[in-house]
């Protein structure tokens, strides 16, 4: 294992300059562990003290953070390229692919993929009245027949950070009019996301968004907002939300509001600046350059470019994992690979520091 001398990298435009500049340097080195948390920027840091401040000192009102959801979700649609009257929020990943499972009619096939996270496999295995079929992620748009009532895949896997073949799988839903569910919570922040060609959306923000745990959204299409039932649906999820604290009287709102979970109002202070800051991104560019560091490192451990912001290698007994950890370099093991995550604050010094460990 060698280093290798890195092609010339164009200057970031002044917006990711700033977006990168956003991290405190001296916990941003060495940190290969964005799909698995991402870090704060200092707006969130000091977004979140204030929150803190004003509950302390009493002069904290609940309808504070009605302002802050909805700015964050105006962002992530915007994000994402869909309205934001299409974006439902929530908390977890699980309790919203739980709402698109229960949609599921009895006896209808649903295909996921060998490996996927479980929070968006697990709800739909719990239907003992429908066909779960788990294809390896090359299959999927093969996969797809006249029973397939949807398929669920992520578009960034996890465990290896390879990305979906969205236009194939997409093209194949369309022949039978099979509906699409796509997490993209190891891909919104870092590869581009067009949720507009997907019937569902869902992202957790905890990690490439670089936001508090407990912030998460679904984008949904015309068409499920029909098919959907809000089976989780509560006081926020109301047309006038402070209006529907009591029932029975209760009117769901007409959008994906419907759906709103009621937030975790900490997490949602921090969540806003940080989703802001990644709406103003040219996506493309941050892909890019993570995407061409993962490559880097590829070239220097010789193996093959994996052409992503995952990279990883097997490493089954987790020795090399285990060398950058206590070398103080934050990488992550995954089914029997080492992973490790380039975002924002990366740069080839950090591709060069795993490869000295690893020499």
């Amino acid at each position: 294992m060698t280093t290798t001398s890195a092609a010339p990298r164009r200057a970031p435009s002044p917006e990711l300059r700033a977006a990168i500049d956003s991290f405190r340097p001296e916990a941003a080195r060495g940190y290969l562990g964005a799909a698995s948390i991402g870090l704060p920027t200092r707006e969130t840091i000091e977004a979140q003290k204030n929150d803190l401040e004003l509950w302390a000192s009493a002069t904290r009102n609940p309808t504070d953070y009605d302002g802050i959801v909805d700015a964050t979700r105006a962002s992530f649609a915007r994000l994402v390229g869909v309205p934001a009257d299409s974006v439902a929020t929530g908390s977890q990943t699980s309790v919203m692919a739980s709402v698109i499972a229960a949609a599921v009619p009895t006896g209808a096939e649903v295909v996921v993929v060998d490996g996927d996270f479980s929070s968006i496999v697990f709800p739909f295995l719990q239907r003992r009245d429908i066909s779960v079929t788990s294809v390896p992620l090359e299959e999927v748009a093969f996969s797809v027949g006249a029973n397939t009532w949807a398929v669920v895949f992520s578009l960034a896997q996890s465990a290896t950070g390879r990305i979906a073949d969205v236009p194939a799988i997409i093209a194949a839903a369309a022949r039978f009019g099979t509906r699409t569910v796509c997490d993209v919570t190891q891909a919104a922040g870092v590869h581009p996301v067009d949720a507009s060609v997907f019937d569902a959306t869902i992202c957790h923000a905890y990690k490439w968004l670089c936001s508090p745990r407990g912030v998460a959204f679904m984008a949904v299409s015309d068409r499920f907002l029909e098919e959907l039932v809000p089976v989780q649906a509560g006081w926020y999820a109301g047309d006038d939300v402070w209006a529907s604290c009591y029932g029975p009287g209760m009117e769901l709102a007409p959008t994906a509001r419907r759906f709103d979970v009621s937030p975790a109002w900490p997490a949602w202070t921090g969540a806003e600046p940080a989703v802001r800051m990644f709406a103003g991104l040219d996506i493309a560019e941050v892909w890019a350059r993570t995407s061409g560091l993962g490559d880097q490192l590829c070239d220097a451990l010789g193996i093959e470019q994996q052409h992503q912001a995952i990279v990883t290698w097997e490493d089954p007994e987790k020795a090399d994992v285990g060398k950058l950890i206590a070398a103080g370099i934050t990488v992550s093991g995954r089914a029997g690979r080492a992973r490790a995550a380039f975002h924002l604050w990366n740069d080839e010094s950090d591709v060069d520091a795993v490869v000295r460990v690893l020499r």
